[in-house]
């Protein structure tokens, strides 16, 4: 899970999130949304798919990315239990 938390420490990372959210996308679509190169979109994909916070799959001769909502999920969960703890010793 370390891996995911650095990578969700880049703004490009993050903005390719939020873009999966609403859809599942190529490389070139989503680097239609960047002003930045599609090798470096590549990169920024890789990274989440190692990190485990994106999912690959081939479509024909495409590759499209989705979110994993497994990791998101478990992410958040330590994050609840970091926040109840945290309400725990406020109230002692």
């Amino acid at each position: 899970m370390i891996d995911a938390y650095k990578a969700l420490s880049d703004t490009t990372r993050r903005k390719i999130l939020e873009l999966l959210k609403e859809r599942d996308m190529t490389v070139n679509e989503i680097t239609g949304y960047f002003n930045i190169s599609q090798p470096s979109i590549s990169h920024h994909l890789s990274i989440l798919k190692n990190s485990g916070l994106i999912e690959s799959s081939k479509e024909g001769k495409y590759v499209k990315y989705s979110l994993n909502l497994t990791v998101l999920h478990e992410m958040m969960g330590w994050f609840m239990k970091l926040m109840n703890k945290v309400e725990e010793e406020k109230y002692k």
